[in-house]
């Protein structure tokens, strides 16, 4: 019985535990195994590929698209969320009035899914039924905005709808963090006449490092496996100028039976997302220590 209640909180956790090791980690060595096969339509375990599935994905054009379109949308879609969820936070902590309010306000695009963002902001940017069609039936009959349909212009209309929805996020991160901070240390830098923008530059966004660090890392993991909002928004056309390695692993491993070829883009995905998380744990354990 005594040994019974020392492993109960183990056999509690087992069955989890064997969950998540067959439905993530099983999957992920799964898909690693099918990037070395000649997998088509269906997985095949009796003719391998070796690597050369990798460079064939590195030598295609439409991954050199994808990966284009990773650098521009992950850059501003990481730069433009942080910046306004900063503004944002400060903002609100000023103790403005109806800030319950207007927190959620701004965290409502949030609870919307990527599809509902997509749709409306389809609405919003086409030509003929949106802002274009908007501002002329007000009277600005040469205005023009019809970056959705080129395709040069096109992944920033993803960069748009895409911060659009995710500021709020960051924004109650960042807010949490300043509420965080020994308000005895901004009450000496005023008393040692610092002013308002060299208390924010030196004192608080440094002590925001945690909250930038988070923000980082989880809006870089979701601008890494986007695909629903692509695909609600523009299809990854015009032709496949918004091809995003996402929607590149579904298009090649459902739509065109490259399953080998799927299961080596969404490696290198995986990668990606290493790449980001390993720093983020270093430093969370580095502080720990």
């Amino acid at each position: 019985m005594r040994t019974l209640r020392r492993y109960l909180p183990q056999l509690t956790l087992l069955p989890s535990l064997i969950l998540v090791a067959v439905t993530v980690y099983g999957f992920i060595a799964l898909t690693v195994v099918l990037s070395l096969t000649r997998s088509k339509m269906l997985p095949r375990f009796d003719r391998w590929e070796g690597f050369s599935n990798y460079a064939k994905v590195w030598n295609h054009p439409r991954w050199e698209v994808a990966m284009e379109n990773f650098a521009i949308f992950g850059v501003l879609y990481i730069g433009g969320t942080m910046l306004i969820g900063l503004m944002l936070a400060i903002l609100i902590d000023q103790r403005v009035r109806a800030e319950g309010a207007l927190r959620t306000i701004y965290l409502y695009p949030m609870a919307l899914s990527f599809i509902v963002t997509g749709v409306a902001w389809q609405w919003i940017m086409a030509p003929d039924l949106g802002l274009e069609r908007a501002f002329q039936i007000w009277g600005w009959e040469s205005f023009r905005f019809d970056w959705i349909k080129q395709s040069d212009m096109a992944i920033y209309c993803v960069v748009i709808a895409g911060v659009w929805q995710a500021s709020g996020f960051v924004m109650a991160l960042f807010l949490a963090a300043l509420r965080g901070i020994n308000p005895e240390i901004l009450s000496a830098a005023r008393m040692d006449g610092a002013s308002a923008p060299r208390i924010y530059w030196h004192v608080i966004i440094p002590a925001l490092r945690p909250a930038f660090l988070t923000a980082i890392v989880v809006q870089g993991h979701l601008a890494i496996k986007s695909y629903d909002l692509v695909v609600a928004l523009t299809r990854g056309g015009p032709g496949y100028s918004t091809e995003l390695p996402s929607t590149f692993m579904y298009e090649f491993t459902f739509s065109r039976n490259e399953m080998a070829l799927g299961a080596s883009s969404a490696v290198m995905m995986l990668i990606l997302v290493t790449v980001l998380i390993v720093p983020y744990l270093y430093s969370e354990l580095r502080n720990d220590r």
